[in-house]
This record gives C-alpha cells, structure tokens and sequence, in this order.
C-alpha cells in the first residue's frame, strides 16, 4: 500500500476544466484520473494509496455535496477538494462542515488548487499509515487465545495477578504465562503500551470471549 502512487481524482462535467486540470497535474508529476460525473466516479475502482478528489459543485442530477454524503455514508473518506462557478456562502459552509479540504470559486489560481491538493494528500497519506497500523494491531489481536483476551481485558483494566487470577478462577502461575504470552503477542513490554494499543483499536468494551 504504501508504494502505490498518490492520485488525483477530477470530477468535472465540462470537458475543457477536466482536460485543463489534468495537463496541469501531470505537469507537476502528479498522477490523474478525470471523470464527468459522480456516478463515474463512484463506478471506478478504489484507490490502493493516499488520494483526494477536485470535485466539481454543480452536475445535471446527483451534485458534489451529494457524491460527498454519498462517500461518507460508504465510510470512503476521500478529501475532497470543491471547485465551483456558482458557489454561495450556505453551500461552502455545508461542504467545510462535511469536511472538505477547500472549497475554490471558479477561476481559482493553479497554485491555489496545487497548494489545496498537498494538503488533501498528505491528510490522506496519514489516514493510510493509521489504518495500516490498526490494521497490524487487529493482526496481532487475532492471534490470542480467548483465555489471552480476558487476561488483556484485565490487565488493562488495571487488575494484579492476583485480582485475574480470582476473577478467572485459575492459579495466579498460569495468569502470569498467559500474561507473558500475550504482551509478547501484542509486542508491548509496558502496561502502558498496552493500554494505548487498545485505544487504537477502539477497544472499549470488554474483549473477553470476543
């Protein structure tokens, strides 16, 4: 994942703006895919690396803002970059507020997109390299024993040895190799370690028996 080239999607019914923008992405080395409409777009494959979307406001039939909640409502958290001849005050906020990067008025500065789109990728390079490493945390999770898991539950709950021991109704020994297991499986040498993998991976409710 991390060598797939970084790319950007431009979604734009006049032909001449999708034509205009690509020459002036490949003209910086950046790699582009143009589309005249959302459903184009959402028909296409996913990106496999860090990418943003220019997107055009205003469409016959499904609009911007609509392919934006539509993305968001598919958890496919694309930044996206809004360009737009007619754009209002209510139609910016509505799209900030859903989470644009930036919203252009048509014409904008090439500079000012450039500068817009760095920000978008490098905000999706860091989403990348988060869900990998929850990814490499849920890898490391799957490899416990249920047994392992209540230990883990416990632990970071804040109980002794003696505490889990009771709790599980096993010898305070066999608490302690479960517990070197699975520090050792989870690759934490501190509780506080621990403790900050959980919260990675979302893991707020107890894991026993998960």
């Amino acid at each position: 994942m991390n060598d797939a080239p970084s790319i950007v999607y431009v979604v734009d019914d006049d032909p001449s703006i999708r034509t205009a923008l690509h020459n002036l992405l490949r003209s910086v080395g950046l790699k582009a895919e143009i589309f005249a409409s959302p459903q184009e777009f959402l028909d296409a494959e996913e990106p496999e690396g860090p990418a943003c979307i220019v997107l055009d406001v205003r469409f016959p039939g499904r609009s911007g803002l609509d392919l934006q909640r539509e993305l968001a409502m598919s958890n496919r958290r694309l930044p996206i970059i809004f360009m737009s001849g007619h754009g209002d005050i209510p139609m910016t906020v509505r799209a900030m507020k859903a989470g644009a990067v930036d919203f252009l008025p048509k014409p904008f500065r090439d500079q000012d997109l450039l500068d817009a789109i760095a920000i978008a990728l490098e905000k999706d390079r860091v989403r990348h390299a988060d869900q990998k490493r929850v990814d490499l945390l849920r890898e490391r999770l799957d490899t416990l024993t249920p047994r392992e898991r209540e230990v883990l539950h416990l632990v970071v709950a804040g109980h002794l040895n003696k505490q889990i021991a009771a709790a599980l109704g096993v010898s305070e020994m066999t608490v302690k190799i479960h517990r070197r297991h699975m520090m050792q499986k989870m690759q934490a040498s501190r509780i506080v370690e621990l403790v900050r993998i959980v919260d990675q991976l979302g893991l707020s409710a107890p894991v026993a028996g998960a």
